[in-house]
């Protein structure tokens, strides 16, 4: 044995497999890390409007009033018996955590959030809180109202300030052509009508 080599057995007495091998495993561990690895979601704006920010109060208020009611039903299903095939216990019991989660991410947004209760310095561009009427290549017209991300909703045409639309539509005026480009291609609209009173 040369000396080199007696001098890595006694340094290294407690590896069990060649530190070439060792090597390989740390590559892949660190390979496999960062392969899980996802960067930080981009944060949201903290706009919304007096409703929005209203109903999320409401929400969290009646969160828990359930939490109660989920927890005494808890409880009641804990003292049956054996919870490992108890149904009703294993579904409170995710229920539960669904209303925790939603109460802590709540408690955290709320206080973050910014209330615009008043229309901008200048009503004739688009900013956040606007009714905006966009006429499509095909003369079809589309209203959209630019709110916060904690309140958008698609049915009702509400869309976040963080969303691509919206973002192209910002500080646009009546007239002003936007385009918006998707994974579909390239889609132009024209502003038609822009109010920042609920229309008709």
């Amino acid at each position: 044995m040369s000396a080199a080599s007696r001098l890595a057995a006694v340094a290294l007495p407690k590896y069990r497999y060649p530190l070439y091998t060792l090597a390989a495993h740390s590559q892949r561990l660190i390979t496999w890390i960062m392969g899980r690895y996802r960067p930080p979601a981009e944060k949201s704006s903290p706009y919304i409007t007096r409703d929005g920010f209203n109903t999320l109060q409401q929400e969290l208020n009646a969160s828990w009033k359930r939490r109660a009611g989920v927890t005494r039903a808890l409880s009641a299903a804990a003292a049956e018996g054996d919870r490992s095939e108890n149904a009703e216990y294993i579904y409170r019991k995710k229920e539960l955590r669904e209303i925790d989660r939603r109460i802590r991410y709540l408690q955290k947004r709320l206080p973050e959030l910014k209330v615009v209760s008043q229309p901008p310095s200048n009503p004739q561009q688009v900013f956040f809180g606007a009714w905006v009427t966009l006429e499509d290549a095909s003369g079809k017209e589309h209203r959209y109202r630019i709110v916060g991300p904690d309140e958008f909703d698609p049915e009702r045409g509400w869309i976040s300030l963080d969303s691509p639309m919206a973002r192209a539509l910002m500080k646009k005026s009546l007239d002003d052509e936007v385009t918006l480009h998707s994974n579909r291609g390239e889609a132009r609209y024209t502003i038609v009508a822009l109010t920042y009173r609920q229309p008709d």
